[in-house]
């Protein structure tokens, strides 16, 4: 049995923990927030697992990643106390008639996507007919799609309540309100010579000079007279915009993604067309109420992809999750157990993603 400290408890940390916990090891969790979960950027989020959609603008890497995660988060949401809402019924995306050019361009991209990650599935086009079939209160709607197939969504924030009730079953000794840098844990446990997995995102800006935030803003809505069964996105020549139906009539609705370190509540602007589109993909939104708005700023490294650094024999620092946090967690979770107990990571070297290493801690 090893003992591991994590530095960070949102999204990436928590899996960690969880998984690291439930090999036998003995585990201690430290992060600046409390256990409501809001101060994690996966609080703010859609948590969809669409590696196909995202392959249209992300590396090969962050899709091959995603289509692992996507196969692991039914394994891993199993063996939870507490339910988490799972969804793969693919994904649905549509365009206005004056927005033909800028669907032609996202297929085009799509197919140059699947040459590089051969594991990706086509996409289906369909016909207004057949979007009325998968979605019948968009029947008449749209007069052309693509379906998406096999992609998935789960519920953020009860996947945040659930790994949180999880791992302190497992005997996690976590420490709520801690703002613990890795020079703090190296000090205080030199004698125990612990693993350390530093997994705070934008709170480790001090190891990671080229770490910035991305913001995003999002839009929960209760609406009962909508009945959609997929995430729809919307495709738009300046604001794409995706509607994730979560249970009970809640929705989630964003598009924006905007480069600022900026915290502050969401904008009148974003408001202003994310509520717009969500109303042109249905009418029955006008009567939704607006249960919150909500922003935050999720760490991104210059290419936009993750990075694993691995300082002396255990030490590792995980940080670049971007915009595909709930997409590739999974699959760097794994990876990590693969360094922990072997000191070498083959997951890694399918996925493409190379573990720095450095000789001491800066």
């Amino acid at each position: 049995m090893l003992h591991c400290v994590i530095l960070g408890a949102g999204l990436l940390g928590r899996l960690v923990a969880l998984r690291l916990a439930g090999d036998g090891h003995r585990i201690s969790v430290f992060e600046a927030g409390g256990p409501d979960d809001r101060s994690s950027a996966a609080s703010v989020a859609a948590a969809m697992l669409a590696p196909l959609a995202e392959s249209a603008v992300a590396e090969p890497m962050v899709a091959a990643m995603g289509l692992h995660g996507l196969d692991r988060w039914p394994q891993l949401l199993q063996g939870l106390r507490q339910p988490v809402f799972f969804q793969r019924e693919g994904t649905l995306v549509v365009w206005h008639r004056q927005d033909a050019a800028e669907a032609a361009r996202f297929a085009a991209q799509l197919r140059h996507a699947r040459t590089r990650v051969a594991a990706l599935l086509s996409p289906i086009a369909l016909d207004a007919t057949q979007i009325g079939d998968l979605e019948p209160e968009l029947a008449g709607r749209f007069q052309r799609g693509l379906l998406l197939p096999d992609e998935g969504q789960l519920d953020n924030r009860q996947l945040l309540a659930a790994l949180r009730i999880e791992i302190e079953a497992l005997g996690v000794d976590v420490h709520w309100h801690s703002s613990s840098t890795i020079a703090d844990r190296v000090a205080s446990t030199l004698k125990d010579d612990p693993w350390l997995i530093d997994c705070r995102g934008l709170g480790a800006r001090a190891e990671w000079s080229d770490l910035r935030g991305v913001r995003g803003e999002i839009i929960r809505l209760y609406a009962p007279e909508v009945a959609l069964t997929r995430p729809v996105r919307l495709l738009h020549p300046r604001y794409p915009l995706y509607i994730a139906p979560k249970p009970d009539h809640l929705y989630v609705v964003g598009a924006s993604e905007i480069e600022a370190d900026d915290m502050s509540p969401i904008s009148v602007r974003t408001t202003l067309e994310l509520l717009s589109a969500a109303y042109t993909v249905h009418t029955g939104f006008a009567e939704a109420r607006i249960l919150e708005t909500a922003a935050h700023c999720r760490p991104a490294l210059p290419d936009n992809q993750p990075a694993i650094r691995r300082i002396g024999q255990r030490m590792l620092q995980i940080n670049g999750l971007y915009r595909h946090g709930f997409l590739i967690a999974p699959a760097l979770v794994d990876v990590v157990a693969e360094l922990i107990d072997t000191g070498e990571s083959a997951l890694a070297a399918a996925f493409g993603l190379g573990v720095e290493q450095e000789v001491a801690c800066a």
